[in-house]
């Protein structure tokens, strides 16, 4: 059977101290380091992924430095981008709020080549520290509201759900790779992998 290789590039953006590098670091080195300098511009990592016994994907992650001074270069560092992952810091409602900006960043500046919006997922980072200063029904409501593909919370300093929230990213790259110039229309709201859907408790974390 024939292999195939596939090229994606994910990008990574939200404010600054949010945890995007930690994030990228983890996934690609499987290291946690919480004393990170702030992104200048963008860093570059790469993931290969064995997807099936024929198919190969290799993610280029863009880590996008949050600073309102690298804003006017958004648009030349999404260019040709497959997904994105917005990330905002659970304990802190000026990164959630201003995920809104980064959504809206995002979609006037890139689009899919059918004209749709990017496959993009909302990361709740840090939600191993408490207390957090975004319910979860605030999160959900908005997320589906956004036109996110859905949303996670993630802790990158414990490692919880940072492969599956990019995994279920990538699922949805590959859809739009092999299916056509779009993406299953999809309720945005909290991903639940391996159980049955339900809804968010307030008192549930990670």
């Amino acid at each position: 059977m024939e292999s195939r290789d596939y090229l994606f590039k994910v990008l990574v953006i939200g404010n600054g101290h949010v945890g995007k590098t930690s994030m990228v670091n983890r996934y690609v080195n499987e290291k946690f380091n919480k004393n990170y300098k702030s992104t200048v511009g963008v860093d570059f990592a790469l993931k290969v992924l064995a997807w099936s016994d024929t198919e190969t994907i290799r993610l280029q992650l863009w880590d996008i430095a949050g600073q309102e001074r690298f804003a006017s270069m958004t648009r030349i560092y999404y260019k040709e981008a497959s997904g994105c992952i917005i990330m905002f810091d659970v304990t802190d409602s000026s990164s959630f709020r201003s995920v809104s900006n980064w959504k809206e960043d995002l979609d006037s500046k890139i689009k899919l080549a059918g004209g749709g919006p990017l496959p993009c997922i909302l990361l709740a980072n840090k939600c191993d520290l408490s207390p957090w200063d975004v319910s979860l029904s605030t999160i959900e409501q908005f997320s589906k509201a956004s036109g996110f593909i859905g949303w996670m919370e993630t802790s990158v300093k414990d490692n919880k759900n940072i492969n599956e929230s990019i995994k279920f990213l990538v699922e949805r790259m590959m859809e739009v790779s092999q299916q056509g110039e779009s993406w299953p229309e999809m309720d945005g709201g909290r991903i639940q992998l391996g159980s049955p859907s339900r809804e968010p408790s307030e008192r549930s974390c990670c």
